[in-house]
Protein backbone atom coordinates (compact mmCIF):
# COMPACT_ATOMS: atom_id res chain seq x y z
CA UNK A 1 0.00 0.00 0.00
CA UNK A 2 1.12 3.34 -0.79
CA UNK A 3 0.08 7.21 0.06
CA UNK A 4 -2.22 7.15 -2.26
CA UNK A 5 -4.02 3.39 -1.79
CA UNK A 6 -4.83 5.03 1.69
CA UNK A 7 -6.05 8.35 0.47
CA UNK A 8 -8.62 6.36 -1.85
CA UNK A 9 -9.74 4.20 0.97
CA UNK A 10 -10.38 7.62 3.52
CA UNK A 11 -11.67 9.60 -0.18
CA UNK A 12 -15.70 10.81 -0.10
CA UNK A 13 -17.46 10.82 -3.54
CA UNK A 14 -16.74 14.72 -3.59
CA UNK A 15 -12.98 14.50 -2.64
CA UNK A 16 -12.42 13.49 -6.28
CA UNK A 17 -11.68 16.02 -8.82
CA UNK A 18 -11.42 16.41 -12.39
CA UNK A 19 -8.71 19.05 -14.15
CA UNK A 20 -8.40 19.97 -17.88
CA UNK A 21 -4.96 20.15 -19.41
CA UNK A 22 -3.48 23.46 -18.29
CA UNK A 23 -5.49 24.26 -15.31
CA UNK A 24 -3.92 25.14 -12.20
CA UNK A 25 -4.89 23.37 -9.05
CA UNK A 26 -2.90 25.64 -6.69
CA UNK A 27 -0.64 29.14 -7.00
CA UNK A 28 2.19 29.90 -5.43
CA UNK A 29 1.64 32.51 -2.52
CA UNK A 30 -2.15 31.17 -2.37
CA UNK A 31 -2.94 29.64 1.33
CA UNK A 32 -2.70 26.00 1.19
CA UNK A 33 -5.54 24.02 2.71
CA UNK A 34 -5.13 20.36 0.94
CA UNK A 35 -2.77 17.78 -0.57
CA UNK A 36 -3.89 15.98 -3.80
CA UNK A 37 -2.94 11.95 -4.65
CA UNK A 38 -3.00 12.22 -8.54
CA UNK A 39 -5.10 9.26 -9.71
CA UNK A 40 -4.94 9.72 -13.44
CA UNK A 41 -2.66 12.28 -15.32
CA UNK A 42 0.51 14.03 -15.07
CA UNK A 43 0.55 17.82 -13.01
CA UNK A 44 3.73 20.14 -13.61
CA UNK A 45 4.92 21.69 -10.20
CA UNK A 46 7.36 24.79 -10.81
CA UNK A 47 8.53 27.49 -8.97
CA UNK A 48 11.52 30.54 -8.81
CA UNK A 49 13.65 30.58 -6.06
CA UNK A 50 14.72 33.82 -4.39
CA UNK A 51 18.03 33.22 -6.50
CA UNK A 52 15.83 33.35 -9.77
CA UNK A 53 16.36 29.91 -10.44
CA UNK A 54 13.07 28.11 -12.37
CA UNK A 55 12.55 24.47 -11.01
CA UNK A 56 9.68 21.96 -11.84
CA UNK A 57 8.93 18.79 -11.25
CA UNK A 58 5.96 16.18 -12.65
CA UNK A 59 3.96 14.89 -11.06
CA UNK A 60 2.29 11.16 -12.56
CA UNK A 61 0.03 8.85 -11.74
CA UNK A 62 -0.20 7.22 -8.18
CA UNK A 63 1.93 9.96 -6.44
CA UNK A 64 0.83 12.74 -3.92
CA UNK A 65 1.66 16.36 -3.43
CA UNK A 66 0.88 19.53 -1.38
CA UNK A 67 1.31 17.69 1.71
CA UNK A 68 3.04 21.13 3.22
CA UNK A 69 -0.17 22.42 3.43
CA UNK A 70 -1.11 20.16 5.69
CA UNK A 71 1.61 20.20 8.31
CA UNK A 72 2.54 23.45 8.61
CA UNK A 73 0.31 26.68 10.08
CA UNK A 74 -0.49 29.27 7.93
CA UNK A 75 0.89 27.51 4.88
CA UNK A 76 1.26 29.66 1.61
CA UNK A 77 1.97 27.63 -1.82
CA UNK A 78 5.52 27.70 -2.92
CA UNK A 79 5.11 26.12 -6.17
CA UNK A 80 1.95 26.56 -8.59
CA UNK A 81 0.59 22.92 -10.00
CA UNK A 82 -0.59 23.22 -13.01
CA UNK A 83 -2.73 19.88 -15.16
CA UNK A 84 -0.25 18.45 -17.85
CA UNK A 85 -2.89 16.68 -18.90
CA UNK A 86 -6.09 15.70 -18.22
CA UNK A 87 -6.12 14.43 -14.40
CA UNK A 88 -8.25 13.17 -12.15
CA UNK A 89 -7.66 13.91 -8.38
CA UNK A 90 -8.01 13.05 -5.02
CA UNK A 91 -8.10 16.33 -2.71
CA UNK A 92 -7.35 15.32 1.31
CA UNK A 93 -8.09 18.46 3.60
CA UNK A 94 -6.17 18.60 6.95
CA UNK A 95 -9.09 17.29 8.95
CA UNK A 96 -8.88 14.03 6.80
CA UNK A 97 -5.02 13.64 6.60
CA UNK A 98 -5.10 13.91 10.57
CA UNK A 99 -7.18 11.31 10.79
CA UNK A 100 -5.65 9.19 8.52
CA UNK A 101 -2.34 9.41 10.49
CA UNK A 102 -4.00 8.74 13.57
CA UNK A 103 -6.08 5.63 12.18
CA UNK A 104 -2.67 4.61 10.01
CA UNK A 105 0.40 5.72 10.83
CA UNK A 106 1.87 3.89 8.45
CA UNK A 107 0.36 6.69 6.09
CA UNK A 108 3.02 9.33 7.66
CA UNK A 109 5.64 6.98 6.52
CA UNK A 110 4.19 6.38 3.22
CA UNK A 111 4.15 10.18 2.59
CA UNK A 112 7.52 10.75 3.38
CA UNK A 113 8.70 7.81 1.28
CA UNK A 114 6.95 9.42 -1.42
CA UNK A 115 8.33 13.16 -0.88
CA UNK A 116 11.61 12.03 -0.85
CA UNK A 117 11.37 9.85 -4.01
CA UNK A 118 10.23 12.79 -5.38
CA UNK A 119 13.13 15.18 -4.06
CA UNK A 120 15.51 12.88 -5.63
CA UNK A 121 14.22 13.56 -9.58
CA UNK A 122 13.70 17.45 -8.92
CA UNK A 123 15.12 19.48 -11.60
CA UNK A 124 16.21 22.95 -11.85
CA UNK A 125 17.01 25.52 -14.92
CA UNK A 126 19.41 28.68 -14.73
CA UNK A 127 17.51 31.33 -15.95
CA UNK A 128 20.68 32.95 -17.44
Amino acid sequence: MNALDTMRALAATQAVREAAAGEVIFAAGQPGTAMFGLVEGRVRLSWTTEDGHEGYELISAGDVFGAGALVTSDHSRLSTATADSPCRLIEMNRERFLFAVQESPLFAIELLASVDARLRDIKVMDRT
